[in-house]
């Protein structure tokens, strides 16, 4: 793929030769750029070294103001988790729980729940449930013997029993009996009279529960929900799978969890008070503890809820014993203030590490003052230095560019000068007999004549462009007549050489306003261009073509090609590639910028694409007469 540049009427190319920076500075602008950087070095210095000491002593006050704010929120957690001990103390079922949390009170092997809910029990349900003897006989018949119906009218029988464990026994399997034989309406039943006993147990379940879920009641997760039954983990999830489809919330079961932790925890342990992290999941929970002589109540609660999640301007984080992050958040590298739990006296460790309303305003207010003024001086020593040096760098600039432009015009004019010379010499002393070799002489006065004046009527022709004094005049052209006419003029310059422009145009005419005179001036540069860099390929073309609502006019070779850091270079005055070295090509550097000129006053546009080694396109988009 070809790398292209675009020239337009609206974006000319930034004069700029960027060579120039990356040849050694003279010792002038050495010594400037030396100063001016020890000088920004120093300025700098200071003023990070003022910026760290301000830096420091407020780091200073700042560790002081969390040490403070540590010891003031150690005080407020003591205060919290003594006013919940208190509560405790003198729980009588009456008292205000914090929001979300769970109060358990163990007695006598029994479990009473308060304040949040309680999906699962952490102390199994004391609801009696039949002896299995009692339905021995009846089981035989019904499974051994493969008499269902025999053994239905024993669990009929005892059906009626005044206890209601027996009772629930008896109608679950009465239930069974009738789902087995197909006879679902009696099992129905069944379970709907089993629903209405509700302190036995079936197989280790709240007798109602078992026969409310084989009956598909639609409230049965709601209860669940609401803790109405004394059930395990495991009971909890295999009914509530049956009753729903979604998941419990997390929350109520991380606090039924977090119950049944804390409960297990004090049948193993003997202190009579005390406080506690319980995790469930990656949940933290705080479980508080009074054990009296007939009871212990037992406080689960979120953190947030038992101790005040912001205590005035500090944000604090707590952890556990090993390490967990319990509340908060906290940020290994920020400066912190810590009280341990051993210190605290509390079960988790403190760390205060930051101050909403510090006194960090005065420092940011010094520092961004400071700064500021360094800045300024600094930005005064970059400008001056860099007008200076820009200056410097221009007036050398020229003066190497004017150079050149004479070294190259002078060679320009060198040339034909001297043939003109020797030429009119030899005529003029009549040293030649021959007439053939006069002729021959007199037509390349001639050339040599017309290539003189091109040349200064180029250069006459660049000057008022650069000033602005070439006046346009506009009119419509067929393209392929401008195309041809300028072709014929390089014909005598082609005859005998073997080389030839090969013009291709499209069938209907392509129209243009443009001026005759410099689109011709503009075309004869590409194409002598064109020329003079593939000395070793034959042709080079002329292409035209409506595009849109452009006509493009492309001239291509087959040449040396253009590097990629030279393209933009390439259309400022004065400057040539390094192609025009290599070739030792002649020519003033004014052409490629005079095309420019001529496109942008055209209000259009040049493009140029190219691969070293390949050859070059440049194309020139003016809008068509029809769309102008």
């Amino acid at each position: 793929m070809y790398n292209q540049i675009t020239v337009s009427a609206l974006g000319a190319v930034q004069r700029t030769d960027w060579k120039t920076w990356l040849r050694p500075p003279r010792p002038l602008l050495l010594t400037l750029f030396s100063f001016t950087l020890v000088s920004i070095s120093v300025l700098a210095w200071f003023a990070t070294r003022l910026i760290d000491q301000e830096r420091l002593l407020e780091a200073q006050r700042a560790q002081e103001r969390l040490e403070q704010e540590a010891d003031r929120l150690l005080a407020i957690f003591r205060g919290a988790l003594a006013q919940a001990g208190e509560r405790l103390d003198t729980w009588d079922g009456s008292g205000q729980l914090p929001e979300g949390a769970l109060l358990l009170v163990l007695k006598n092997g029994s479990i009473d729940t308060f304040g949040g809910q309680l999906l699962f029990s952490p102390m199994r349900s004391p609801i009696p449930e039949a002896d299995p003897s009692v339905f021995l006989e009846a089981e035989l018949i019904e499974f051994a013997q493969a008499r269902p119906k025999a053994a239905l009218e024993i669990y009929r029988r005892l059906a009626p029993s005044r206890s209601p464990a027996i009772r629930a026994g008896a109608l679950v399997r009465i239930a069974r009996i009738y789902r087995r034989i197909g006879n679902s309406r009696a099992a129905q039943a069944a379970y709907r009279e089993l629903a209405a006993i509700p302190n036995a147990k079936v197989a280790g379940a709240p007798a109602d529960l078992l026969a409310r879920a084989e009956m598909k009641d639609a409230s049965l997760a709601h209860d669940l929900l609401n803790g109405r039954w004394q059930i395990t983990r495991e009971q909890f999830e295999f009914y509530w799978s049956e009753a729903s489809k979604s998941a419990p919330a997390p929350e109520a079961m991380a606090l039924s969890e977090a119950a049944a932790i804390a409960v297990e925890n004090r049948r193993r342990g003997s202190a009579p008070r005390g406080e506690e992290t319980v995790w469930a999941g990656n949940r933290a929970f705080f479980a508080l503890w009074r054990r009296a002589l007939d009871r212990t109540v037992v406080l689960i609660s979120k953190p947030e809820s038992l101790l005040p999640a912001e205590s005035g301007d500090a944000a604090f984080a707590l952890s556990d014993a090993e390490g967990r992050l319990v509340m908060g958040s906290r940020d290994a590298h920020q400066r912190a203030a810590v009280r341990t739990a051993a210190e605290a006296q509390i079960p988790w460790t403190i760390y205060v590490t930051s101050l909403k309303n510090t006194n960090s305003a005065g420092l940011a207010e010094r520092v961004r003052f400071l700064t500021m003024g360094v800045s300024v001086m600094i930005a005064f020593l970059l400008l001056g230095t860099y007008f200076i040096g820009r200056a410097i760098r221009r007036e050398a600039q020229a003066a190497r560019i004017q150079s050149d432009f004479v070294s190259a015009v002078s060679h320009e004019f060198r040339s034909p000068l001297t043939s003109m010379r020797q030429l009119s010499e030899l005529l003029a002393a009549g040293r030649l007999q021959s007439e053939d070799r006069r002729q021959l002489y007199y037509e390349t006065l001639v050339k040599e004549t017309t290539r003189l004046q091109r040349l200064v009527e180029s250069l006459l022709n660049f000057g008022r462009m650069e000033a602005g004094a070439r006046q346009y005049v506009f009119e419509a052209l067929n393209v392929a007549q401008v195309v041809e006419r300028v072709v014929s003029e390089f014909e005598p310059q082609l005859a005998g050489s073997g080389r030839r422009i090969e013009v291709i145009g499209s069938d209907p005419p392509c129209l243009i306003e443009a001026d005759p005179d410099a689109i011709s001036m503009a075309l004869r540069n590409l194409l002598d261009n064109a020329l003079k860099y593939s000395p070793d390929n034959p042709a080079v073309w002329v292409e035209w073509k409506a595009r849109e609502d452009f006509v493009a006019i492309e001239v291509r070779d087959r040449g040396r090609g253009i590097a990629e850091s030279e393209r933009r270079a390439i259309f400022q005055k004065f400057v040539r590639g390094s192609a025009a070295a290599a070739t030792n090509v002649k020519g003033s550097g004014v052409g490629l910028a005079m095309v420019r000129h001529i496109v942008s006053a055209h209000g259009g546009a040049i493009t140029v694409t190219s691969q070293p080694g390949r050859g070059s396109a440049f194309t020139i988009l003016l809008r068509s007469a029809e769309r102008a």
